[in-house]
């Protein structure tokens, strides 16, 4: 039977993993409690249904907190109510296309990440001639677990975004 906890040389408790035993307080002092781990907050705007419907589930089991919108309009209305870490935006909607959301998204909420994706290639240059304050593209198709990866580096790391031209 595996016990995790385990009395050290010392007399003190200790946790047993990886074959050796840890001091509870060297684990107390390195391992922030589970309470004060939060998942990163994603906003997914994409007009597409059943891709909305599926990458945000995809997401959530991932382990984000994951809200939705189908369009420009209700994604702004969900930024007006929430923070987000990260908005992944469909490139081509009908109505407000994801680089003019972007672009707005930019201007009134510097904080969020923002990253495109889209069936249609972006290269970095197009991304930065574009303006529009995102920090990265994903293409379509993509697998989930690669996507889940990517977003989480670009949560953790603070990245500016891709700097127009001059």
């Amino acid at each position: 039977m595996w016990q995790p906890f385990r009395k050290l040389a010392d007399g003190s408790a200790g946790l047993a993993t990886g074959g050796r035993a840890w001091p509870v307080e060297e684990v107390r002092r390195t391992v922030p409690p589970i309470a004060s781990i939060t998942p990163v907050r994603i906003l997914v705007v994409d007009d597409d249904a059943n891709h909305l419907r599926l990458l945000a589930a995809g997401l959530r089991l991932e382990g984000f907190a994951v809200d939705s919108a189908p369009d420009a309009e209700i994604a702004q209305h969900l930024l007006r109510r929430a923070s987000y870490d990260i908005a992944l935006l469909d490139v081509m909607m009908p109505g407000t296309s994801g680089l003019e959301l972007a672009r707005r998204m930019a201007a009134a909420h510097p904080d969020v990440r923002v990253v495109l994706m889209s069936a249609y290639h972006l290269s970095e240059r197009q991304l930065r001639q574009a303006d529009c304050g995102a920090v990265g593209f994903i293409p379509k198709p993509y697998r989930l677990e690669e996507l889940a990866q990517y977003l989480r580096s670009k949560a953790l790391q603070p990245e500016r975004p891709v700097a127009a031209a001059s």
